[in-house]
């Protein structure tokens, strides 16, 4: 054999023993990230699984980057390390050409392994079934409030309407309703079996189902105001990067700020996240009340910050203030709040939560919020202006956390805590235990302000203190629930206006060009810092050309624009001519910004250069 075919073997040898390292080390990955997904959410579905993936990470719980990191990250370390291991020992001899053999097999057996439970745990095959199929149902059963004659008492009743953040009825004991030997929320349950949560003639609690596209936090917030799905053209948190959200909906901030509500939204969080702050502001004009509003109140130190933002011990004490000053202006308010302790993973212990569950960590802080909520509608009853006001207590959506809810029975149907007090009518049939979603809160919540609705449904919901049937216990959840994953003429004339080429949200889906903009070291002899750009990616539309924005002072008052020149090996060039910016030194920034071919141009990337 030559020297030249020697090196070539040996090449050959050893890149394949990387790509045979790698396949495995990805595998591996897959399927621990594959098992780690399932595990965190028990009850994930395919659409969930996509709104999931396509979500900003700003805003998520850093605990919970951290849980996939230390779950799926050192078991595929420790494979590759063992692997590379077993190449090197085995070298040349015999157990060299088993492991050539077996790792490629078994590595193609786990990824076999890894499709088919994702394909049979998320039930691709339906959601792809799903997914380009049109149903008339939404259109044909919507109801437009805009068109529906409501009408108000003479002395409008205030609202405090307090969403509690991943609460069940499921948290509640078997005799109560609920799926557990133990009561995690018995001041929950005892408020809601003296006041109203239409359980009728059952003695346990009795929930709204929350169906497609309303299971997280926003589209939990949005189907209780509108009744409708959050259906929309782009990922479910991505709405803070639009000019509005929805415009053509009518929701129950739109008809209360008609009739002349003074209407907040509180939370302990960032507001932006999801687009919240963006629905209550557009619909309803609701003052926002989040944490960047308290940190710039100075009602704690800049760099406060625990769980998502402060805790729900902070929010009710703050809510009291807002309240009473909510009460003391003349005109009816519509206060709404929501709690964020519970959310997964093992929600957040605060000062107040007790040890009552022992290491059951979930279980202490259910029970704290519990607690919390009680004392704060007991605080709300002391006051002058609780005769005249309706307290909505409801869950915004079932808990991501992936193992509480473990050991429940699949037959037992797990619903969203509702609690209606000091409503102004009571149910029509007192008897009747209803079936219902959170759709139905919509109309429901106008209903126990005493606002009388012609037909007695809004959006996709009914009023339940009638005697009208819901969608649910006509169609049945199941049905409802498949037609909501189809699309809709109604949802897509709503959601036309949902801009998906804005640029925020195409960088934060990585749909706009990016190169890597390097400064060389400045030459003195030519008087030209010469900036480097390769590595584009994502130039779907191709390169008209690629210009580079040049200056030297915080203010841009020198800013000077280069055209960049194409290299053969596909880079380019720019040559900042020093002596044009008087030979100042110091810092000199450099943004990149690439022309498409349809003529579109997008800042790809930034630099700074040097001059001494």
């Amino acid at each position: 054999m030559s020297k030249v075919s020697n090196v070539l073997c040996k090449f050959l040898f050893g890149f394949g023993n990387v790509l045979m390292v790698l396949f495995a080390a990805l595998t591996i990955l897959a399927g621990a990230s594959t098992l780690w997904v399932l595990k965190t959410w028990p009850h994930l579905t395919m659409q969930e699984l996509m709104f999931t993936i396509q979500s900003p990470v700003e805003g998520t719980n850093k605990e919970m980057i951290l849980d996939y990191i230390v779950f799926c990250i050192p078991v595929t370390v420790i494979v590759m390390a063992a692997l590379i291991a077993g190449l090197v020992i085995t070298r040349m001899k015999k157990g060299y050409r088993i492991m050539a053999a077996a790792v490629p097999a078994v590595s193609v057996i786990l990824l076999a392994g890894t499709v088919y439970t994702a394909w049979e745990r998320l039930d691709i095959a339906d959601y792809a079934a799903n997914s380009g199929a049109v149903s008339s149902f939404i259109d044909e059963n919507y109801v437009d409030p805009a068109g529906t004659e409501l009408t108000f008492p003479e002395q409008k009743r205030n609202l405090i309407y307090i969403f509690l953040e991943s609460m069940e009825t499921t948290y509640a004991d078997e005799e109560n309703g609920g799926a557990f030997s133990e009561n995690y929320i018995p001041e929950l349950t005892e408020l809601a079996e003296e006041n109203e949560d239409f359980s009728g003639a059952d003695a346990g609690l009795n929930g709204g189902t929350a169906l497609t596209s309303t299971t997280w936090t926003a589209a939990a917030l949005f189907g209780q105001t509108t009744g409708l799905p959050l259906s929309i053209p782009i990922d479910g948190n991505s709405m803070d990067t639009q000019e509005s959200f929805l415009p053509g909906v009518t929701s129950l901030g739109d008809i209360l700020e008609q009739q002349g509500y003074r209407q907040t939204f509180m939370i302990g969080s960032d507001g932006n996240f999801g687009g919240r702050s963006l629905y209550f502001t557009d619909h309803g004009n609701y003052d926002i009340k989040d944490y960047y509003y308290y940190q710039s109140q100075g009602k704690f130190d800049k760099d406060y910050w625990v769980w998502w933002g402060f805790e729900d011990q902070k929010l009710f004490e703050y809510a009291k203030e807002e309240l009473t000053a909510l009460a003391a202006q003349d005109q009816p308010f519509n206060f709404t709040l929501l709690t964020v302790d519970t959310h997964f993973e093992d929600g957040y212990v605060c000062g107040l939560c007790g040890n009552e569950h022992g290491e059951n960590q979930y279980g202490n802080v259910l029970s704290c919020s519990s607690r919390q909520i009680k004392e704060f509608v007991e605080w709300i009853r002391q006051q002058d202006f609780y005769e005249n006001t309706t307290i909505v207590i409801s869950g915004d959506h079932p808990t991501m956390d992936k193992d509480f809810c473990e050991g429940i029975d699949d037959a037992y149907e797990r619903k969203v805590y509702t609690a209606y007090i000091n409503s102004a009518v009571t149910p029509e049939d007192p008897e009747w235990t209803r079936a219902y979603s959170t759709f139905d809160n919509y109309p429901t919540t106008l209903a126990s302000l005493g606002v009388s609705i012609e037909g007695e449904r809004l959006g996709l919901g009914t009023n339940l203190f009638s005697s009208r049937s819901t969608l649910t216990e006509v169609y049945g959840n199941p049905y409802i629930n498949q037609e909501l994953t189809r699309k809709s003429e109604l949802m897509d004339q709503l959601t036309e206006e949902i801009d998906i080429d804005n640029m925020e949200l195409k960088i934060r889906e990585g749909r706009v060009p990016t190169v890597t903009a390097t400064a060389l070291p400045y030459d003195f002899r030519t008087g030209v810092l010469q900036v480097v750009i390769d590595n584009i990616q994502n130039a779907d539309d191709g390169i008209a050309g690629i210009t580079v924005a040049v200056w030297t002072g915080p203010d841009q008052s020198n800013l000077q624009w280069l055209q960049a020149e194409a290299q053969p090996d596909g880079s380019y060039i720019a040559n900042v001519n020093i002596p044009g910016f008087g030979f100042a030194t110091g810092e000199y920034y450099i943004d990149v910004y690439l022309t498409d071919n349809m003529g579109n141009q997008n800042l790809a990337g930034s630099t700074v250069g040097y001059v001494e």
